[in-house]
């Protein structure tokens, strides 16, 4: 399974970004808007600037308290993201997120940001994958008894 049939599969096709001055604050006032986990940041070109999560508002807040929350998200963000393109499989994409321990993956095709995936994105897909696998095998063994 590729990627892009992954991001088709997403209910929401349009990627959650913000800017390198928003505020911490005002991120997590979007997140939990939207009930999602991070946002892309972009910047005045719309190139990838970094990604910021909960857990990158939340490291910050165990730091420096709730003070970080007037501070820009350039101060906390990811600033090198690691992404992939809509040909790369499920399963590299999968090792990726996991031996980098990231849960989010933004999708990259000719330097353009067209989508983000989830580690639950792409473990639901292979799981759906597996399913189809199985009962196409089911259904040829009862043609075959048959």
């Amino acid at each position: 399974m590729k990627v892009k049939q992954i991001a088709e599969r997403k209910p929401q096709h349009e990627v959650a970004t913000t800017n390198p001055s928003a505020s911490l604050a005002e991120v997590a006032t979007t997140l939990g808007r939207m009930k999602i986990g991070c946002l892309m940041v972009l910047d005045a070109n719309g190139a990838i600037a970094g990604i910021i999560s909960e857990r990158d508002i939340v490291r910050a807040i165990g730091e420096k308290a709730d003070s970080c929350l007037d501070q820009p998200v350039s101060s906390v963000m990811t600033p090198t993201v690691i992404a992939c393109t809509s040909d790369d499989s499920a399963d590299s994409v999968l090792e990726r997120m996991t031996n980098g321990r990231f849960r989010h993956m933004p999708v990259v095709d000719d330097g353009k940001l067209v989508a983000l995936i989830s580690i639950g994105d792409v473990v639901k897909a292979r799981i759906a994958a597996l399913e189809e696998d199985n009962r196409a095998m089911e259904d040829m063994i009862r043609s075959a008894t048959a």
